[in-house]
């Protein structure tokens, strides 16, 4: 499916902002830049979260596109300032410095800051530092994760807003997100999807599950995970409301709407695995017990008895609500 929207981001975690560009939105759609800071602000939310994100504060920038909070029909061009960077700056200087800057600390009169200034020769494993590092040839890999750092899904929500008030606006599509599983602690698979209406209260959920008592058990598992000083992975699921049918096509590959959805979440940072519907789950069993039947409602209408489908058939969107985890 080739969108409408198209967007590039750049800049580095500890770099003095990230910028980002959103082509293709169309005039007056109601955008301002406390909206963006608000959307900025729910993703620094959650149990267990990094002490970046407790005082990572983003400052937002509107530099085109959009006049007197109405998109103009031009590209769309967002910078976030990284609150960070005056201690950074030497480290991370787009101009050459001095090699003796690199060997002394980061003005604060704390020589553990030297470490911020030490080349970083340790791969992670899991992250991109060391394909990165021999991809492209170079000796350390702070180039690398600076820029692989999940900093940059902040640029991506501030587009994303955009394009969810661009949905919103244009076709009444409202957008839901929920954390399925967190560890071993998960929401059972036939459990009530949240509506819209329940956006506050997911928001105020810290692990943004309704069921309190399988929330009680994801802060365990997070809690657990610190005091054995590891980290724990999860599910998380989206859901649209008010799709039309038929966005997408069956005709050619990258015209599909579920392959468009697979390589936008796939390429998020730290996720493995995209599952639309309940797909994981029909790969065990008949497609007698698989697919969604199509019952008339006697009014020269339809509707299905399941949403097994995840609401995307061939390709395309089928009117049931859009679910990917």
């Amino acid at each position: 499916m080739k969108s409408m929207l198209r967007y590039m981001t750049a800049g580095e975690s500890h770099g003095p902002a990230l910028v980002g560009i959103l082509d293709g939105m169309p005039a007056g759609v109601h955008v301002t830049s406390d909206l963006v800071k608000a959307a900025l602000a729910e993703r620094r939310l959650g149990y267990g979260r990094g002490a970046r994100q407790k005082f990572e504060q983003d400052v937002v920038h509107l530099l085109g596109g959009v006049r007197h909070g109405y998109t103009t029909g031009a590209p769309v061009a967002i910078m976030v300032e990284n609150s960070e960077w005056p201690k950074w700056q030497t480290v991370m200087s787009a101009d050459p410095v001095p090699a003796e800057d690199l060997l002394i600390n980061a003005g604060t009169g704390d020589e553990r800051e030297i470490a911020r200034n030490k080349p970083l020769t340790r791969p992670r494993p899991g992250h991109a530092d060391l394909p990165g590092m021999l991809a492209y040839d170079l000796p350390e890999a702070r180039p690398v994760l600076e820029r692989a750092s999940a900093r940059e899904t902040a640029m991506r929500v501030a587009l994303g807003e955009l394009a969810q008030q661009f949905l919103r606006q244009a076709a009444g599509i409202e957008l839901v997100s929920f954390v399925r599983s967190i560890g071993q602690a998960a929401l059972p698979p036939d459990a009530p999807l949240p509506a819209v209406s329940d956006r506050e209260a997911l928001q105020e959920s810290p692990v943004r599950c309704l069921d309190e008592q399988v929330a009680a058990k994801m802060m365990q598992q997070i809690d657990e995970a610190h005091e054995n000083a590891d980290t724990i992975g999860g599910t998380v699921e989206v859901l649209a409301y008010n799709l039309p049918v038929g966005l997408g096509s069956h005709t050619q590959w990258d015209r599909r709407l579920d392959s468009a959805l697979a390589q936008g979440l796939m390429s998020i940072q730290a996720v493995k695995g995209v599952e639309i519907g309940e797909a994981f789950w029909q790969a065990g069993v008949p497609g007698s017990q698989a697919h969604d039947q199509i019952v008339p409602d006697g009014q020269g209408s339809w509707h299905r008895q399941s949403n097994h489908a995840g609401g995307v058939e061939g390709g395309m969107s089928n009117g049931s609500v859009l679910q990917v985890r």
